[in-house]
């Protein structure tokens, strides 16, 4: 487990917090975005605890640098604010779950495990909000969902580009292709390759 916030008050009493539970350690905690992605150079938690607004680097390009640089890290963004519009901009940025920090302590040890076992968790009340949010949601392209670096490995998924393939072009290793693609499928609710160039082929995404 890894803090970023860059209140102090706020690190403390998340440690205070978790030291209470033996199946979660925390490894480090960051003060900025900067230092956040210096720590990782070192460090591999399992679950990241992010502060949606700190000092330099931070908010949605920072959400779209961690998930570039370590797609295999679940984001879990932390928020004074509840509104379904930040949170939906953190999720299609790569974040796996969403809280505000008027939480209970419940909800947030919860929300860590869910991560943690590689699933994803939206705090109840933001989630309904967002399932009933219609106008912003209704008729929305599901690849919209998508990250930018997820998007381009859908569109070379679709050419029928293998794994490998994709991890020569854009210079990156095949787990964390395999890693983007478990994701934008977890995204678009596909459960095979064939699912991925139907879809392409039916929004003209491809030829």
């Amino acid at each position: 487990m890894l803090i970023a916030d860059d209140h102090s008050i706020v690190r403390e009493g998340l440690k205070q917090l978790l030291a209470l539970y033996e199946d979660i350690e925390l490894i480090a905690e960051a003060v900025d975005g900067d230092h956040l992605l210096s720590i990782l150079e070192t460090h591999h938690p399992d679950v990241l605890i992010l502060d949606i607004l700190m000092p330099g680097l931070s908010g949605i390009p920072l959400i779209e640098t961690l998930t570039e640089r370590h797609p295999e890290l679940p984001i879990l963004i932390l928020s004074m604010h509840n509104e379904t519009q930040i949170a939906r901009r953190t999720i299609r940025a790569g974040s796996q779950g969403y809280l505000s920090k008027d939480c209970d302590a419940t909800t947030l040890i919860t929300a860590i495990r869910r991560l943690a076992q590689g699933g994803r968790y939206i705090q109840p009340d933001v989630a309904e909000k967002l399932a009933f949010d219609y106008d912003e949601t209704i008729d929305t392209p599901k690849h919209e969902a998508l990250s930018k670096r997820e998007l381009h490995v859908f569109y070379l998924l679709a050419r029928g580009l293998s794994l490998n393939e994709i991890a020569d072009q854009l210079s990156i290793n095949t787990k964390t292709v395999s890693t983007h693609k478990f994701r934008l499928m977890q995204k678009m609710d596909f459960s095979s390759h064939t699912e991925i160039v139907r879809y392409a082929l039916a929004h003209n995404l491809i030829k």
